[in-house]
């Protein structure tokens, strides 16, 4: 696949610790409530820390007690791709940065949360930072 932002693996290496690397380019996981966003309640604009387009906005978060920043929706649908993942013995969705290719998390859905979507987009807090509304 292409995308607007390419780069070799020896760059990402060098632009990304060792975590973010882990995470963004390989499809890691971070533990479970250790990310800096997990209870955020700053109000701004999510990006991809690889890459830094903008993803998700603080209006779209909510407390889904799952251990990792939880959003019902993305900025727009042309910001991320769905792959589908079956990995760890289950179907699931994976959700990847549509500008770089790098790895944000899972969406779920039909989960029962009381969001517009009905859909949980867990993402990893070390794929994102977080831009304060000014």
């Amino acid at each position: 696949m292409s995308y607007p932002v390419e780069k070799t693996d020896d760059e990402w290496r060098a632009e990304l610790s060792r975590d973010e690397y882990k995470v963004l380019r390989k499809a890691g996981t971070e533990r479970p409530f250790t990310g800096e966003y997990t209870d955020t309640k700053t109000e701004g604009v999510y990006r991809c820390r690889a890459c830094q387009a903008e993803l998700f906005r603080s209006d779209t978060k909510f407390e889904s007690h799952c251990g990792w920043p939880s959003f019902y929706a993305p900025l727009a649908e042309d910001r991320v791709e769905y792959i589908e993942d079956s990995t760890m013995g289950m179907r699931r969705v994976e959700v990847r940065c549509a500008n770089c290719g790098s790895h944000l998390g899972h969406v779920f859905e039909g989960e029962g949360y009381g969001t517009p979507t009905d859909q949980r987009y867990c993402i990893n807090s070390i794929s994102l930072t977080l831009e304060p509304q000014a």
